[in-house]
């Protein structure tokens, strides 16, 4: 029986299906990003941001630790590995991190209150984890497929950047992460689809390749629609959750 006969998608179609999911899936068509990208969040409503998304930013390093250890190829472990440095640092050069700190700190929180994590919300806690759960219970190939929202956020960063600095001036000395992810972004997708498209040998792979990205564009839907939740409407933040000081209005 022939690939085709036996539904095998070749490298194109596969890739075509990948992007057509973050087409239809990924978070840049969220109404909070949505909002943000208006101009119409209130300092607090940024702050709530910033805040719950350094949970996830704190993870990703911990992610790719997971899925580099589960590899018994070299080659793919030294190309893997680039991506905890590009997050935690090198002890010298700051890492994402450490910026999404700094933008934490331009929108006017602590940072202490921001990597304590002590009022991350509920639903962002959950979403988070069930990615760290993704990369460790599923198999590595479905691991992979997983980052490859990658694809789509260059846009969505060179967006943010531009409407960052329109609408909210007063936040354009924290914006170093994006600026870094510009590029680092495409190139870690670059690799990541390419690794993909060569070890989803059958359908059965290719389908848990494409169900793996659907999976972590709903995780990264989640987290905001928890932020939208508890900060825009009806704006009911979880107990123990981060609370925006008063304020008179869109910032």
């Amino acid at each position: 029986m022939t690939a085709e006969e036996q539904g095998i998608l070749n490298p194109a179609k596969l890739e075509s299906g990948l992007r057509a999911i973050g087409e239809e899936r990924y978070h840049h068509r969220h109404p909070f990003h949505k909002l943000m990208h208006e101009g119409r969040l209130t300092r607090g409503q940024l702050q709530a941001w910033a805040l719950n998304r350094f949970y996830y930013q704190s993870i990703i390093p911990i992610k790719d630790s997971i899925i580099l250890s589960r590899s018994t190829d070299a080659d793919f472990r030294r190309a893997w590995r680039k991506r905890i440095v590009d997050h935690d640092g090198d002890g010298v050069r700051p890492g994402g991190i450490e910026k999404w700190i700094q933008l934490a700190q331009a929108t006017g929180l602590d940072r202490e209150r921001v990597t304590s994590e002590r009022e991350i919300l509920p639903g962002v806690r959950y979403a988070v984890n069930a990615y760290l759960d993704l990369v460790s219970e599923r198999s590595v190939l479905e691991a992979v497929a997983s980052s490859l929202t990658e694809l789509f956020s260059r846009d969505l960063i060179a967006l943010r950047i531009d409407r960052l600095r329109q609408h909210y001036p007063w936040l354009s000395h924290g914006l170093a992460y994006f600026d870094a992810r510009l590029t680092q972004a495409p190139e870690d997708a670059e690799f990541a689809l390419a690794w993909v498209i060569e070890h989803a040998r059958t359908r059965a792979d290719q389908d848990l390749a494409l169900d793996a990205l659907r999976t972590k564009c709903d995780i990264l839907w989640a987290q905001l629609d928890a932020l939208y939740f508890a900060y825009v409407e009806p704006g009911w933040p979880a107990p123990g959750a981060f609370r925006p000081a008063a304020e008179g209005g869109a910032t």
